[in-house]
């Protein structure tokens, strides 16, 4: 807990604070692009939540996710990454955005005046932007490969990316939550 509050007091002193882009979230350090990448995903979490508010399509979606995971493995071994590898980091990419559909579907339950007015379309709105940013994340981790190995040094520059991305794009308490869950499996190699 002590490196975590060290890079939070690190990354405040850099003057990480303005939003970034929603397109482009900012995060520190050699592992900043893979967890601005995962912040990209969880923001779109939004977007599926809304398409799916007040309607029988459930939250989870195993038929959904084995076909994501089985385009993930597909890719990985095409870029030369291990299949295991890029579906361990897709399977907590799910979860996080699991974690944003319930808490907003709570959340809008709760509070119906905020409850979203407008019903995304999954198939030409969120899931293209899922598809690009699922072949970027593939691209991180293998350029982020020799890095992401067990080590202090993983360790530190996961909490500097994800504490950094936190703060850069002012994330509340429901969407640094599933930051954490996505990036757990980062310094798995």
């Amino acid at each position: 807990m002590r490196v975590r509050s060290a890079v939070v007091a690190a990354v405040a002193a850099v003057g990480i604070g303005t939003p970034a882009q929603a397109d482009q979230p900012a995060a520190l350090g050699p592992l900043g692009p893979l967890a601005g990448l995962a912040v990209q995903r969880i923001l779109l979490a939004d977007k599926v939540a809304a398409a799916k508010f007040g309607t029988t399509q459930p939250i989870d979606d195993p038929v959904r996710e084995k076909q994501v995971l089985d385009d993930v493995a597909a890719k990985s071994a095409g870029l030369g990454l291990p299949p295991e590898a890029g579906v361990r980091f897709f399977r907590a990419q799910i979860e996080a955005n699991k974690v944003v559909q319930r808490g907003l579907f709570e959340r809008w339950t709760a509070h119906p005046d905020q409850a979203p007015t407008e019903r995304p379309d999954l198939a030409k709105e969120v899931r293209p932007r899922l598809d690009r940013i699922t072949g970027q994340i593939l691209e991180q981790l293998v350029n982020t490969r020799r890095i992401r190995d067990r080590n202090v040094r993983c360790f530190v520059w996961h909490v500097e990316a994800e504490v950094s991305a936190d703060i850069a794009n002012r994330l509340d308490a429901l969407h640094r939550k599933a930051v954490t869950v996505s990036l757990r499996p980062v310094c798995e190699p």
